[in-house]
Formats: structure tokens, C-alpha cells, sequence
């Protein structure tokens, strides 16, 4: 009982279960069978020098992510529809890419320069995480959806230390993809390109606002007068 009636009252968790597990098993087959891939890289890439302490805020990606999504499943439905529809379609656009353009990168120090904690952190970030599947970067991409999500919330509008450390926290993670040699430069631009593209779908343009009021209305028509 106690089961449905959570069920009964979060069944907005539905789509989230539905997706991870097919985003999960996805990615594992990706990284398990891309032997053969194109090769990314830019100028820019060869300027950015390794620098290991960025470790810390790559591995917050995966907290910020977590709790942003948390929040608004808890606090604001509909903040939580337009996150996860911005995560979902640039995740499964990435899925697609690597799926039908495989691709990586040969960034990655051959020998770690240091070592120290941030170095090992590194070293366990780089043997479960091969270095191909990765434009655009997720970590990037996801990191700017949970931000304007953040941003464009009602219930945050008050607190702009949530928001200002939001920025920032956003700000370290995209950095951390590229000093910590994870990313390519390019990888960040094109996530940042799409990520722009669902920011006017989702925030400017409202199209789930825009879809819920036609369903209602195309609803309404089929009741007819009499039922209203």
C-alpha cells in the first residue's frame, strides 16, 4: 500500500524510471564496443594544460545533477518536466551521435605528472571511463540544463546564493571537463550549442506549456459542450 500510494502521488517519477536504465544500458554497450572511432580534436585543445585538482569538480557533476533533479521532483512539477526534458533529449542526442559517429580523443597524459589525491582520483575517473563517447560532453551539457533549471525556477528566484553558487558550480564542472583532460575543446562548444537550442525550446518558447495546453483543449473538444 504504502508503495501506490507513493506511486499515486510521484507518478511524475515514471519517465525518470523509464529513461535511466535505457540510457544506462545504451552507454555500457557504447563503451564496451566502440574499438574504431574518429579521432576529435582542435588547436585550442593543445593550450589547455592537465591540471588535476579539477577532478573535484567533475566528480561534483554527478551530485549537482542528482539533486537538482531531487528538488524539483519534489518541489515544482513543472520545473521538474523541463529539466528532465532537457536532459533526456541532449542525453539521448549524445547516445545517437556516439551510436552513428563514434568518436574519442588521445588528450589523456600518458604518465600522470604528480601524484597525489587529485592525480588517483584522475587515475579512477580514466579506468572506468574510456576516453571515447564524448561529444557532446554530457558533463557540460547537463551541467548548463541543471543551471538555467536553477535559474528560471519560481521557488529559487528569492535565494541568488543558490543561483550564484549554481553559476559557479556550473562554471568549474565545464572547465573540469578540459584541464582534466576528459574533453576536447570541441566537445564543449557543441554542447554548449545544443544546450542553447533547448534552452529556447524548453524556457523561451515553453513547448511543454504549449503542448499540455493543446492536449487539454483537443480534450475538451472531444467531451463536447454538453459534458463541460
Amino acid at each position: 500500500m504504502k508503495m501506490k500510494a507513493f506511486f499515486q502521488k510521484y507518478k511524475h517519477i515514471v519517465p525518470l524510471l523509464i529513461y535511466a536504465p535505457i540510457y544506462m544500458i545504451w552507454f555500457g554497450h557504447l563503451e564496451r564496443t566502440v574499438k574504431h572511432y574518429k579521432l576529435i580534436h582542435v588547436a585550442l585543445d593543445d593550450y589547455i594544460p592537465f591540471c588535476e585538482v579539477f577532478i573535484v569538480p567533475y566528480l561534483m557533476w554527478f551530485l549537482y545533477v542528482a539533486v537538482t533533479v531531487a528538488y524539483f521532483f519534489f518541489k515544482d512539477r513543472d520545473d521538474y518536466y523541463k529539466c528532465c526534458a532537457f536532459l533526456f533529449t541532449g542525453m539521448t542526442v549524445f547516445l545517437l551521435v556516439s551510436t552513428l559517429w563514434p568518436n574519442g580523443h588521445r588528450l589523456r597524459p600518458f604518465i600522470l605528472p604528480r601524484d597525489n589525491i587529485f592525480t588517483q582520483l584522475v587515475a579512477m575517473i580514466y579506468r572506468a571511463d574510456t576516453p571515447t563517447n564524448l561529444w557532446p560532453s554530457i558533463h557540460v551539457y547537463n551541467s548548463l540544463g541543471c543551471h538555467f533549471a536553477i535559474a528560471k525556477s519560481r521557488h529559487l528566484a528569492g535565494h541568488k546564493g543558490i543561483r550564484f553558487g549554481s553559476l559557479i558550480l556550473c562554471i568549474s564542472i565545464i572547465l573540469s571537463t578540459m584541464f582534466t583532460k576528459q574533453h576536447s575543446a570541441f566537445d564543449v562548444m557543441t554542447a554548449f550549442i545544443m544546450a542553447s537550442i533547448m534552452y529556447l525550446l524548453v524556457y523561451r518558447f515553453d513547448i511543454l506549456l504549449n503542448l499540455k495546453q493543446n492536449l487539454n483543449h483537443k480534450n475538451k473538444r472531444k467531451m463536447g459542450p454538453e459534458t463541460l
